[in-house]
């Protein structure tokens, strides 16, 4: 008898783990491999355009419908979360959610401002400089916390969600938890 269901598709897990790559292989190169941060920012750019399309019509717990919730749905969670008696999701939590929707925006803006510097137009105009510097360092921050996001729910849902990104399979839902 299965003792997990499959709710992350390879497109999900692939883009996940490449984006984390392609973010860091950027910041790490960014004062230095001037060539190798562009092509990351290129990536990243590339991989939030075709997860942008999966978005709307990837598998279910891809799609953005299932897992954006309502503000009044996000602060009502984090007040539980606070609590400690958050329900468990099977998909994206509604914090999970809104993190991925700025996640997705902070590094499209990453690598707009990134590419608005190779451009005739753009190109040593301190200020695209500046906000793609301070945009990048943002990003850094909403990592931070979505790994302690991470680490929070795999401790109290005692579920590794690090693996389950890897493998796309959770634990199958319980009679509290949420679809």
């Amino acid at each position: 008898m299965a003792t997990t269901v499959k709710i992350w598709d390879p497109f999900v897990r692939v883009f996940h783990w490449s984006l984390v790559a392609s973010f860091a292989v950027a910041w790490l190169t960014a004062e230095d491999v001037r060539v190798l941060h562009e092509w990351a920012g290129y990536a990243a750019g590339a991989l939030i355009g075709l997860r942008l399309v999966w978005g709307i019509m990837g598998t279910r717990y891809a799609r953005f419908r299932q897992f954006i919730r309502s503000p009044g749905t996000v602060v009502a969670y984090l007040r539980d979360i606070a609590t400690g008696r958050e329900a468990r999701y099977l998909g994206h939590n509604p914090a999970g959610g809104l993190m991925i929707l700025a996640l997705l925006a902070t590094m499209a803006a990453v690598a707009a401002t990134g590419w608005m510097q190779t451009t005739d137009t753009w190109f040593g105009v301190d200020w695209v400089e500046e906000v793609h510097e301070v945009l990048a360092s943002v990003m850094l921050g909403l990592v931070g916390l979505h790994v302690l996001g991470v680490l929070v729910a795999s401790l109290r849902h005692r579920e590794n969600l690090v693996r389950a990104m890897f493998t796309g399979r959770k634990r199958l839902p319980g009679g509290a938890d949420i679809h």
